[in-house]
Protein backbone atom coordinates (compact mmCIF):
# COMPACT_ATOMS: atom_id res chain seq x y z
CA UNK A 1 0.00 0.00 0.00
CA UNK A 2 1.66 3.13 -1.06
CA UNK A 3 1.72 5.96 1.32
CA UNK A 4 2.46 9.82 0.64
CA UNK A 5 4.12 9.98 4.25
CA UNK A 6 6.62 8.39 5.85
CA UNK A 7 6.41 5.08 8.12
CA UNK A 8 6.80 5.25 11.39
CA UNK A 9 6.83 1.91 13.36
CA UNK A 10 5.61 1.70 17.29
CA UNK A 11 6.81 -1.12 19.29
CA UNK A 12 4.26 -1.81 22.59
CA UNK A 13 1.80 0.27 20.28
CA UNK A 14 -0.95 -0.62 22.58
CA UNK A 15 0.53 0.77 25.61
CA UNK A 16 0.66 4.21 27.49
CA UNK A 17 3.75 5.16 25.63
CA UNK A 18 2.73 3.95 22.88
CA UNK A 19 -0.89 5.58 22.37
CA UNK A 20 0.98 9.01 23.37
CA UNK A 21 3.22 8.27 20.53
CA UNK A 22 0.93 7.67 17.93
CA UNK A 23 -0.84 10.44 19.25
CA UNK A 24 1.51 13.12 18.37
CA UNK A 25 3.38 11.33 15.26
CA UNK A 26 -0.18 10.60 13.33
CA UNK A 27 -0.33 14.44 11.85
CA UNK A 28 3.60 13.29 10.18
CA UNK A 29 3.69 9.77 9.54
CA UNK A 30 1.76 6.63 8.69
CA UNK A 31 1.34 4.57 11.84
CA UNK A 32 2.17 0.92 12.18
CA UNK A 33 1.11 -0.12 15.67
CA UNK A 34 2.38 -3.82 16.88
CA UNK A 35 1.76 -5.20 20.22
CA UNK A 36 1.34 -8.70 22.09
CA UNK A 37 -1.86 -8.47 22.12
CA UNK A 38 -5.00 -8.19 19.69
CA UNK A 39 -7.15 -7.56 21.98
CA UNK A 40 -5.34 -4.27 23.16
CA UNK A 41 -4.32 -3.27 19.24
CA UNK A 42 -7.90 -3.42 18.79
CA UNK A 43 -9.02 -1.08 21.03
CA UNK A 44 -6.50 1.26 20.63
CA UNK A 45 -7.20 1.20 16.82
CA UNK A 46 -11.30 2.13 18.18
CA UNK A 47 -9.54 4.68 20.37
CA UNK A 48 -7.57 6.72 17.45
CA UNK A 49 -10.59 5.92 14.97
CA UNK A 50 -12.33 8.19 17.60
CA UNK A 51 -10.12 11.17 17.02
CA UNK A 52 -9.48 10.28 13.43
CA UNK A 53 -6.09 8.87 13.20
CA UNK A 54 -5.84 5.88 11.26
CA UNK A 55 -2.99 3.06 12.52
CA UNK A 56 -2.86 -0.12 11.01
CA UNK A 57 -1.77 -2.99 13.53
CA UNK A 58 0.58 -6.12 13.73
CA UNK A 59 0.65 -8.61 16.47
CA UNK A 60 4.10 -8.70 16.98
CA UNK A 61 6.42 -11.17 19.67
CA UNK A 62 9.21 -8.85 20.06
CA UNK A 63 11.52 -12.05 21.28
CA UNK A 64 10.49 -14.26 18.51
CA UNK A 65 12.21 -13.65 15.28
CA UNK A 66 9.78 -15.03 12.95
CA UNK A 67 7.19 -12.45 14.72
CA UNK A 68 9.41 -10.05 13.73
CA UNK A 69 9.74 -11.21 10.21
CA UNK A 70 6.25 -11.07 9.25
CA UNK A 71 5.94 -7.18 10.69
CA UNK A 72 9.32 -6.65 8.45
CA UNK A 73 7.33 -8.40 5.48
CA UNK A 74 4.24 -6.05 5.88
CA UNK A 75 6.36 -2.84 6.42
CA UNK A 76 8.00 -3.25 3.17
CA UNK A 77 4.75 -2.76 1.30
CA UNK A 78 3.80 0.68 3.19
CA UNK A 79 6.32 3.44 2.42
CA UNK A 80 9.65 4.21 3.58
CA UNK A 81 10.68 4.04 6.87
CA UNK A 82 10.64 7.50 8.75
CA UNK A 83 10.93 6.86 12.28
CA UNK A 84 10.90 3.79 14.72
CA UNK A 85 9.15 4.27 18.45
CA UNK A 86 10.59 0.91 20.40
CA UNK A 87 8.53 1.09 23.58
CA UNK A 88 7.78 -2.78 23.97
CA UNK A 89 9.16 -4.15 26.85
CA UNK A 90 8.26 -6.18 30.65
CA UNK A 91 9.17 -5.37 33.67
CA UNK A 92 10.31 -6.49 36.94
CA UNK A 93 7.13 -7.75 38.23
CA UNK A 94 6.30 -9.25 35.04
CA UNK A 95 8.64 -12.22 34.76
CA UNK A 96 11.35 -13.98 36.13
CA UNK A 97 15.27 -12.15 35.10
CA UNK A 98 15.85 -14.48 32.43
CA UNK A 99 12.79 -13.51 30.58
CA UNK A 100 13.06 -10.23 30.90
CA UNK A 101 16.58 -10.47 29.60
CA UNK A 102 15.18 -12.37 26.75
CA UNK A 103 12.51 -9.96 25.74
CA UNK A 104 14.09 -6.49 26.88
CA UNK A 105 17.48 -7.11 25.29
CA UNK A 106 17.40 -10.03 22.96
CA UNK A 107 14.10 -9.18 21.72
CA UNK A 108 15.11 -5.06 20.89
CA UNK A 109 18.33 -6.34 19.45
CA UNK A 110 16.64 -8.67 17.20
CA UNK A 111 14.53 -6.17 15.59
CA UNK A 112 16.80 -3.54 14.82
CA UNK A 113 18.77 -6.37 13.26
CA UNK A 114 15.87 -6.92 11.22
CA UNK A 115 15.06 -3.51 10.69
CA UNK A 116 18.26 -2.55 8.96
CA UNK A 117 17.52 -3.21 5.85
CA UNK A 118 14.64 -0.68 5.39
CA UNK A 119 16.98 2.28 6.70
CA UNK A 120 17.38 4.97 4.90
CA UNK A 121 17.88 8.69 4.50
CA UNK A 122 16.35 10.47 7.37
CA UNK A 123 14.98 7.22 9.56
CA UNK A 124 15.15 7.80 12.82
CA UNK A 125 14.67 5.39 15.93
CA UNK A 126 14.09 5.88 19.44
CA UNK A 127 15.06 3.31 21.85
CA UNK A 128 13.09 3.26 24.90
CA UNK A 129 15.40 1.82 27.98
CA UNK A 130 14.38 3.55 31.62
CA UNK A 131 16.74 5.03 33.93
CA UNK A 132 17.50 1.55 35.57
CA UNK A 133 19.29 1.04 33.07
CA UNK A 134 21.98 4.63 34.22
CA UNK A 135 21.91 3.21 37.45
CA UNK A 136 22.90 -0.47 36.18
CA UNK A 137 26.17 1.32 33.72
CA UNK A 138 26.85 2.93 37.03
CA UNK A 139 27.63 -0.81 38.88
CA UNK A 140 28.70 -2.81 35.59
CA UNK A 141 31.97 -3.93 35.52
CA UNK A 142 33.89 -3.95 32.27
CA UNK A 143 33.24 -7.52 32.01
CA UNK A 144 29.53 -7.13 32.31
CA UNK A 145 29.55 -4.05 29.70
CA UNK A 146 31.25 -6.00 27.13
CA UNK A 147 28.73 -9.11 27.78
CA UNK A 148 25.57 -7.15 27.71
CA UNK A 149 26.86 -5.93 24.28
CA UNK A 150 26.74 -9.34 22.37
CA UNK A 151 23.43 -10.17 23.98
CA UNK A 152 22.23 -13.22 21.12
CA UNK A 153 25.76 -14.82 22.11
CA UNK A 154 24.09 -18.25 22.57
CA UNK A 155 25.55 -18.65 25.95
CA UNK A 156 24.37 -15.06 27.31
CA UNK A 157 23.03 -16.58 30.39
CA UNK A 158 26.09 -18.54 31.63
CA UNK A 159 28.43 -15.48 31.11
CA UNK A 160 26.20 -13.41 32.98
CA UNK A 161 25.89 -15.85 35.43
CA UNK A 162 29.66 -16.52 35.18
CA UNK A 163 29.65 -12.33 36.44
CA UNK A 164 27.22 -12.19 38.62
CA UNK A 165 25.36 -14.79 39.90
CA UNK A 166 22.41 -12.82 41.36
CA UNK A 167 21.62 -10.71 38.69
CA UNK A 168 19.41 -12.78 37.24
CA UNK A 169 17.49 -14.27 40.17
CA UNK A 170 16.92 -10.87 40.77
CA UNK A 171 14.32 -9.59 37.90
CA UNK A 172 14.92 -5.94 39.33
CA UNK A 173 18.57 -6.46 38.93
CA UNK A 174 17.51 -8.14 35.45
CA UNK A 175 15.83 -5.57 34.30
CA UNK A 176 18.34 -2.34 34.90
CA UNK A 177 20.91 -4.50 33.05
CA UNK A 178 18.49 -5.65 29.98
CA UNK A 179 18.11 -1.33 29.63
CA UNK A 180 21.92 -0.94 30.07
CA UNK A 181 22.14 -3.06 27.04
CA UNK A 182 19.46 -1.35 25.09
CA UNK A 183 21.10 1.77 26.01
CA UNK A 184 24.45 0.02 24.41
CA UNK A 185 22.47 -1.57 21.45
CA UNK A 186 21.63 2.19 20.40
CA UNK A 187 25.18 2.86 20.32
CA UNK A 188 25.88 -0.08 18.28
CA UNK A 189 23.26 0.38 15.41
CA UNK A 190 23.77 4.01 15.30
CA UNK A 191 26.83 2.97 13.94
CA UNK A 192 25.45 0.72 11.58
CA UNK A 193 22.58 3.30 10.97
CA UNK A 194 24.87 6.13 10.10
CA UNK A 195 26.17 5.13 6.89
CA UNK A 196 22.95 4.58 5.81
CA UNK A 197 21.37 7.86 6.67
CA UNK A 198 19.49 6.96 10.15
CA UNK A 199 19.99 8.02 13.65
CA UNK A 200 19.37 6.02 16.51
CA UNK A 201 19.24 7.16 20.04
CA UNK A 202 18.01 5.42 23.32
CA UNK A 203 15.28 7.62 25.69
CA UNK A 204 15.36 6.24 29.54
CA UNK A 205 12.38 7.55 31.23
CA UNK A 206 12.33 7.87 34.57
CA UNK A 207 8.99 7.07 36.57
CA UNK A 208 6.29 7.75 33.76
CA UNK A 209 2.22 7.51 34.70
CA UNK A 210 1.61 4.08 32.67
CA UNK A 211 -0.34 1.05 33.57
CA UNK A 212 3.20 -0.97 34.00
CA UNK A 213 4.60 1.86 36.40
CA UNK A 214 1.77 2.20 38.68
CA UNK A 215 2.28 -1.62 38.98
CA UNK A 216 5.71 -1.63 39.88
CA UNK A 217 5.14 1.03 42.60
CA UNK A 218 2.53 -1.31 44.53
CA UNK A 219 5.05 -3.90 44.56
CA UNK A 220 7.71 -1.51 45.87
CA UNK A 221 8.33 1.52 47.99
CA UNK A 222 11.58 2.05 46.05
CA UNK A 223 9.50 3.39 43.25
CA UNK A 224 8.29 6.60 45.47
CA UNK A 225 11.41 7.29 46.59
CA UNK A 226 12.64 7.41 43.52
CA UNK A 227 9.42 10.22 43.15
CA UNK A 228 10.29 12.06 46.33
CA UNK A 229 14.24 12.27 45.43
CA UNK A 230 13.52 14.33 41.92
CA UNK A 231 13.42 17.98 41.48
CA UNK A 232 10.17 17.42 39.59
CA UNK A 233 8.90 15.44 42.59
CA UNK A 234 6.04 13.93 40.33
CA UNK A 235 5.40 11.02 38.00
CA UNK A 236 6.61 11.63 34.46
CA UNK A 237 3.50 11.88 31.91
CA UNK A 238 3.05 9.33 28.77
CA UNK A 239 2.40 12.71 26.34
CA UNK A 240 6.12 13.90 28.00
CA UNK A 241 7.77 10.66 26.41
CA UNK A 242 5.69 11.34 23.06
CA UNK A 243 6.78 14.86 22.70
CA UNK A 244 10.65 14.36 23.43
CA UNK A 245 10.31 10.74 20.72
CA UNK A 246 8.29 13.36 18.72
CA UNK A 247 11.66 15.94 18.60
CA UNK A 248 14.55 12.89 18.10
CA UNK A 249 12.67 11.66 15.27
CA UNK A 250 12.01 14.94 13.47
CA UNK A 251 14.97 17.15 11.12
CA UNK A 252 15.14 19.37 14.21
CA UNK A 253 17.27 16.53 15.61
CA UNK A 254 19.07 15.63 12.83
CA UNK A 255 22.75 15.66 14.55
CA UNK A 256 21.45 14.21 16.87
CA UNK A 257 22.89 10.06 17.52
CA UNK A 258 24.45 7.58 19.19
CA UNK A 259 23.42 9.00 22.47
CA UNK A 260 20.77 9.03 25.40
CA UNK A 261 18.23 10.89 26.51
CA UNK A 262 17.26 10.89 30.00
CA UNK A 263 13.40 12.26 30.55
CA UNK A 264 13.33 11.92 34.33
CA UNK A 265 12.66 15.14 36.16
CA UNK A 266 16.17 15.00 37.39
CA UNK A 267 15.80 11.85 39.74
CA UNK A 268 18.35 9.96 37.88
CA UNK A 269 21.33 11.81 38.30
CA UNK A 270 20.17 13.06 42.22
CA UNK A 271 19.84 9.77 43.32
CA UNK A 272 23.01 8.80 41.44
CA UNK A 273 24.89 11.57 43.17
CA UNK A 274 23.19 10.49 46.85
CA UNK A 275 24.98 6.95 46.24
CA UNK A 276 27.97 8.30 45.49
CA UNK A 277 28.43 10.38 48.53
CA UNK A 278 27.01 7.49 50.64
CA UNK A 279 30.01 5.03 49.29
CA UNK A 280 32.75 7.79 50.01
Amino acid sequence: MSNTKPLALITGGAGGMGVAIARVLAPDYSLLLADLHADRLASTVALLEADDIVAQTQVLDIADADSIAALVTQMHDMGPLGAVAHTAGISPTMASGEVIMKVNLKGSTLLMDALRPLVTTGTAAVLIASQAGHFARAMATPELTRVLAEPLAADLEDQINAIDSNLLSDSGLAYGASKYGVMLLALREAAAWGPLGGRVVSLCPGIIDTGMARQEMEASEHMQMIVDNSPAKRLGLPEEIANTVRFLVSDDASFITATDILVDGGSTQFLLQMITQGAS
